[in-house]
C-alpha cells in the first residue's frame, strides 16, 4: 500500500505504474473518494470540536461550585437564568449530535471503498526495472555455469524417476488429482536433502529459523499483497474462518510483526522457514502439465528481511538474499542465470524482482526456480508494521523475501543434469552427507 499523499501529489505516476504493471487501478475514482472522505472528516471534526467546546461550557453553567457559576450569580443572574442558558447549549449539542450521525453513516461506505481502492494501487518499480509484457521480456543479468552436453540420449526427470522408482506421478494423481505426485525412497530423501542443505546454509548466514503456520487469516494475505487479486491461486478454507493456505512462507514470516512497533536497534530482522506451500495454478490449464515443474503442493525454504525505511539499505539486502540463493545453487553445481524481471511480470507490490532460472535439459532452456523481491514499505503499510527510529519517530519498515530453495522443482535439473548413461543418477556432493553418504541413485534391481 502506498501513502495516499504520494497518490495525491503525483497521480500520473500511479496511472503510468498501473499501465506498466498491467494492474487495474482506477486512480480518478480513488482521488474522488479520497476527496469525499476528507470532506466528511473535516465536517465531522469541525462539529466535534464545537461539541467539545460546548460540552465544557455547559458544565460551567450546571456546576454551582464552579468559579464561573459563582461569578455569574454575583453579577446578578439567577440560577434559573443559568439553567435556561444551559438548556440552550444542550439544544445546540443535540443538534450537533443529530448532524454527526448522518455524516458517520455516509462515511462508512466511503471509507470502505477508499480502503478497497487503496489495495489496488501498485508500487512504482525501480528505475532499472525493464519495461515488458511478460516473462519473455525479462532481462538477463548474468549466467553462472555451463549447461551439460551429453554424449548419450538423456532422459527427462520423469523417465529417470520412474526407472529408478523414486517418482510416482500416476499414484499421486490418483490420490489428489492432476499436478500431484509421490516421491519415494531416494527421491524423498533427495527432496529432504536439498531443503536441509538450504536451511542449514541460510541459518549459517544469520537468519533465524522459524516454524510458521501455513494456514493463515485472510488479513495476512491482504497484508502481504496476495489479496485482492490472488484469490484464484490460493486454497481458501471455509470462509467462515477467513483462513487460507499459503503459497509461500513469505506470508507468515513477513506478517509476524503485524501491528507492532519495533526498535530500530533490533533491525534488520532476518527470518527463514521451511514450509509446505499450496498453489492452485489457476490459469495454467494445459501449461507445464508434465512432470514436477508446475504442481499444487511443494516445499520451500524462504528467507525474509524486515529492515529500516531506507532505499539503499533495502537494495543492499536485496543483493544479499539473492547471493544467499545463488550460493546454494553453486553448492549444487547447477548452471543458472539471473534475470531482472520486467514491469509486466512484476507483482503489484514489488519494487524490483530478480529471478534465478536453472538449466533444465528436458525444457531445453532455463526454468524459474527462485524469486527475490523487495517491496519498500508496501507490505509494511498494509500490515501496520513499524519501527521507532533514533529520533523517536515512528516509521514503516521495508520488507524483502527470496526463495532459498524450492523442491521438488529443483529435482528436475538435479536428476537430469546428474544422470549417467546407464540410467543412474550421481548425487551432488553437497547433498551426500544428508543421504548417509549415498553417491549414486540406482534402480533397486541394480
Amino acid at each position: 500500500m502506498l501513502d495516499i499523499r504520494v497518490i495525491r501529489e503525483d497521480p500520473e505516476l500511479i496511472r503510468e505504474t498501473a499501465r506498466r504493471k498491467k494492474c487495474p487501478c482506477d486512480v480518478d475514482r480513488l482521488l474522488a473518494i479520497d476527496a469525499r472522505r476528507r470532506e466528511i472528516q473535516q465536517e465531522s471534526d469541525k462539529l466535534r470540536q464545537t461539541q467539545k467546546e460546548l460540552g465544557s461550557q455547559i458544565a460551567l453553567y450546571r456546576n454551582p461550585k464552579s468559579g464561573y457559576y459563582k461569578q455569574t450569580l454575583a453579577e446578578g443572574k439567577t440560577p434559573e437564568d443559568l439553567a435556561a442558558e444551559a438548556k440552550g447549549i444542550q439544544d445546540q449539542l443535540n443538534q450537533i449530535k443529530a448532524a454527526i450521525k448522518p455524516l458517520e453513516e455516509a462515511d462508512k461506505p466511503v471509507q470502505a471503498e477508499f480502503e478497497s481502492l487503496m489495495l489496488t494501487v501498485p508500487q512504482p518499480p525501480a528505475d532499472d526495472v525493464p519495461d515488458g509484457e511478460d516473462d519473455t521480456d525479462n532481462v538477463e543479468i548474468r549466467r553462472v555455469g555451463e549447461p551439460r552436453r551429453f554424449d548419450f540420449e538423456p532422459k527427462d526427470h520423469v523417465q529417470l524417476g520412474q526407472a529408478l522408482d523414486i517418482i510416482d506421478i500416476e499414484r499421486g494423481v490418483k490420490l489428489a488429482g492432476t499436478r500431484n505426485y509421490l516421491l519415494k525412497g531416494a527421491g524423498a530423501m533427495l527432496h529432504q536433502a536439498v531443503l536441509r542443505l538450504a536451511l542449514d546454509q541460510i541459518v549459517e548466514r544469520g537468519f533465524v529459523p522459524m516454524t510458521v503456520p501455513v494456514l493463515v487469516r485472510d488479513a495476512m494475505m491482504y497484508g502481504t499483497g496476495y489479496y485482492p487479486g490472488g484469490e484464484d491461486q490460493a486454497y481458501r478454507c471455509d470462509e467462515r474462518d477467513d483462513l487460507s493456505l499459503v503459497g509461500t512462507a513469505e506470508v507468515p514470516l513477513t506478517a509476524t510483526h503485524r501491528d507492532e512497533i519495533l526498535a530500530e536497534a533490533d533491525l534488520p530482522r532476518k527470518y527463514a522457514a521451511l514450509s509446505t506451500c499450496f498453489r492452485r495454478e489457476a490459469g495454467a490449464a494445459g501449461k507445464d502439465t508434465y512432470g514436477l515443474y508446475r504442481i499444487h503442493i511443494f516445499d520451500k525454504v524462504e528467507q525474509v528481511v524486515v529492515c529500516r525505511e531506507d532505499d539503499q539499505t533495502s537494495l543492499e539486502h536485496h543483493h544479499e538474499i539473492l547471493a544467499n540463493a545463488e550460493s546454494v545453487m553453486q553448492r549444487l553445481e547447477l548452471p543458472y542465470r539471473v534475470v531482472n524481471v520486467c514491469t509486466g511480470d512484476l507483482g503489484i507490490g514489488q519494487v524490483q524482482k530478480f529471478d534465478i532460472e536453472t538449466w533444465m535439459p528436458s525444457r531445453d532452456g532455463y526454468g524459474e526456480t527462485h524469486s527475490a523481491s523487495r517491496f519498500h514499505a508496501f507490505q509494511a503499510r498494509r500490515l501496520n508494521m513499524r519501527y521507532r527510529d533514533a529520533d523517536k519517530k515512528v516509521r514503516f519498515c521495508h520488507t524483502l523475501n527470496n526463495t532459498v530453495i524450492a523442491s521438488p522443482r529443483i529435482l528436475i535439473p538435479i536428476l537430469e543434469l546428474y544422470q549417467n548413461s546407464d540410467g543412474t543418477v550421481t548425487v551432488p556432493e553437497a547433498l551426500r552427507p544428508y543421504l548417509g553418504g549415498l553417491d549414486v541413485i540406482r534402480p533397486k534391481s541394480a
